[in-house]
């Protein structure tokens, strides 16, 4: 492993992930997916194209969604990440992870994280008016089954029971 063979081009690192601050020694290349996944075990986050082609990785920063296999961490040192794992509250799924559940917007389940942060970051944008709008702004976030139709009434869903 690189790190065991230079330790001199690790730098320390804090980030703040789901309300909890971690200290991490990386290499500075290490891009914030891979650091939420192989060094901080979150592993609902995924990996996908690891081009920001398929937003299987969407995390939020700052309450934003990025593609995270495009961020580096060392960026992100004084923002707020959350990830798949920092939504529920407890034992009680986030509204939108039982909008998926209750209007079947998964099958396979690879892209359903990304596709459930960037569901949260539509509403709250306010870009989820309409099921074409949701469609636009989600287009970033591909799913390979065809569960759209299922993923726009989970929005809508949401939306509509936020009022």
């Amino acid at each position: 492993m690189a790190e065991q063979e230079n330790p001199a081009e690790l730098v320390n690192l804090k980030l703040r992930v789901n309300g909890v601050t971690r200290s991490l020694r990386l290499e500075p290349r290490v891009s914030l997916l891979d650091a939420l996944r192989e060094h901080l075990g979150l592993t609902g986050t995924k990996k996908g194209c690891n081009q920001g082609a398929c937003g299987a990785c969407t995390v939020h920063v700052n309450g934003a969604r990025i593609n995270s296999c495009l961020a580096l961490a060392i960026m992100h040192q004084q923002d707020d990440i959350t990830t798949i794992e920092g939504l529920a509250q407890g034992e009680a799924l986030h509204p939108m992870q039982q909008a998926f559940i209750d209007h079947e917007g998964l099958q396979c389940g690879y892209c359903t994280p990304g596709q459930i942060m960037s569901g949260v970051a539509c509403v709250r944008e306010g870009h989820a008016q309409s099921d074409a709008q949701t469609r636009e702004w989600m287009s970033g976030n591909v799913c390979r089954c065809g569960c759209y139709n299922g993923i726009v009434e989970a929005v809508r869903s949401v939306r509509e029971a936020q009022g």
